[in-house]
């Protein structure tokens, strides 16, 4: 792709940060209408976690397929795919008539979704290839999800208090189709060098460990954690997992290409996005639930009430990108496991939700942790990879995101529901909870570990000398036939 001027770098990166607008948006307007969902279509709250999960779900199992897919027929040809589907799937969302029809449509959104966020993080590191100037391109990214999580709750709030909770998808479909014009006006076309072939088996496989995984911890608290059913399906995971270990470093052109992994930054930014996410996913979930089943708030003032959190990613993503850009991931990645394991244990150990200021505080925390983890994550996960890669590598970062709140929301929920039962939310709610918040503290001190192990002089030449084999043909045909020998 030839060098564009700063001025349309500058318009590409406005363009990709409208598709993670409209993507990051939809979760947070979804979180808040949750109560209104269930109290409408009357649903549990393993029904809630799957409005959630069927979206992440196959948003996780589709993202390596569609960053890869880009990387092989063009970018911008699968953006604007993406944003037509994710357009048309909000659209159909809006007007689902029962739960099990939203559930579908969620997943016609996430076949949409899964082409943008990872193609347009592609787009991104092959338009800025200066890695200063790459890393503040990132930090202006993660800022758009402090965007949305600011505005969400508040635009979320009012359309549910005053038009009802199917009106939350209708902000989608003016930012979608506006950037499907200034996509096919202003981006360019690139693709990879050397195009990867599909990989359909190791798909297959991605989406049995992940189907079969969520199901089986979202249903366990419902039918059983011993019941054959659950069983039947932690079988398939696991099987589905074994399966790609085995059969994966086999292929020439693996979906999932476990040879990145050897780079310690790497495993770690995936690590950290595994749990990150997950922290995120379960403290909405919680809170947005608290806060209107419990205190009997209106969405919009939950809305309000979960604005210091908000507001604090806002402000701390692009100052993360800079910290990135100038000294490195480690120190952005210790405030954040820092901020997200304080905020944990304020709510398990203190009950932060039973007094305001302690509340507040946690939200602010939280918020300064999850807005310091964006840019180390993506920036770690596709800096150390030759360009030809940048594709796949920054979809198995967006898919360790996805795969973290898929499971954090499931998780969380499971044992929220065990802890409830059948008792009302007021009863039960801040007993329940409390173990949920360990887990929430668990992720942020994991962040934090981490974050200190993968950022220092080591762990950077691993990912020097990994990158120097992925760019060597030879070198990856040796290991292929290595593989194929054992």
């Amino acid at each position: 792709m030839p060098e564009l001027s700063r001025r349309r770098r500058m318009l590409v990166l406005a363009i990709c940060c409208m598709s993670l607008l409209i993507v990051s948006l939809d979760n947070t307007v979804l979180n808040v209408a949750l109560p209104s969902m269930q109290k409408e279509l009357h649903t549990s709250v393993s029904g809630l976690q799957w409005t959630i999960d069927a979206y992440t779900l196959v948003l996780a199992s589709l993202l390596m397929l569609s960053g890869s897919t880009a990387d092989r027929i063009g970018r911008r040809k699968v953006f604007k795919i993406g944003l037509v589907v994710f357009t048309l799937g909000s659209g159909l969302c809006s007007v689902a008539p029962n739960l099990e029809l939203l559930v579908v449509f969620r997943m016609v959104q996430a076949v949409g979704g899964s082409m943008l966020n990872p193609v347009a993080m592609s787009i991104i590191t092959n338009t800025f290839t200066d890695p200063r100037e790459r890393a503040r391109a990132i930090g202006a990214w993660g800022g758009t999800i402090g965007i949305s999580m600011s505005a969400g709750p508040l635009i979320g709030g009012l359309l549910v208090d005053s038009v009802g909770w199917r009106s939350i998808f209708w902000v989608n479909i003016p930012v979608g189709i506006t950037a499907l014009i200034l996509t096919w006006r202003f981006v360019p076309e690139s693709r990879a060098p050397k195009p990867r072939r599909p990989d359909p088996v190791g798909q297959v496989l991605v989406i049995g460990l992940l189907g079969a995984l969520t199901y089986a911890i979202i249903e366990a608290p419902a039918a059983g954690f011993l019941s054959p059913l659950i069983l039947t399906f932690a079988s398939v995971a696991v099987l589905s997992l074994i399966g790609l270990l085995f059969y994966e470093p086999r292929r020439y052109e693996p979906l999932i290409d476990l040879r990145f992994f050897r780079s310690a930054p790497f495993s770690g930014a995936t690590v950290i996005a595994v749990c990150a996410s997950g922290a995120l996913g379960g403290f909405l979930f919680l809170n947005t639930l608290y806060l209107q089943d419990v205190r009997g708030l209106t969405a919009m003032h939950a809305g309000l009430y979960m604005l210091p959190m908000a507001a604090m990613t806002f402000v701390c993503a692009p100052l993360s990108g800079r910290l990135v850009g100038n000294w490195g991931p480690r120190i952005p990645l210790l405030i954040a496991g820092i901020g997200m394991a304080a905020s944990g244990t304020l709510f398990a150990a203190f009950h932060a939700e039973t007094h305001n200021v302690l509340l507040f505080t946690g939200y602010v925390l939280f918020g300064i942790g999850f807005g310091f983890v964006n840019a180390p994550i993506t920036n770690t996960a596709v800096s150390g990879m030759p360009r030809s890669q940048a594709g796949v590598a920054a979809s198995v970062a967006s898919t360790s995101r996805q795969i973290g709140q898929t499971l954090g929301v499931a998780v969380i929920g499971a044992v929220l529901a065990s802890g409830v039962g059948s008792s009302s939310y007021a009863a039960k709610f801040a007993t329940a909870s409390h173990p949920a918040f360990w887990i929430i503290t668990a992720a942020g001190v994991i962040v934090l570990v981490v974050g200190l192990l993968t950022s220092g002089h080591w762990a950077r030449g691993t990912a020097l000398r990994n990158a120097e084999r992925l760019d060597s043909p030879n070198n990856q045909q040796a290991e292929r036939v290595r593989h194929s020998a054992a």
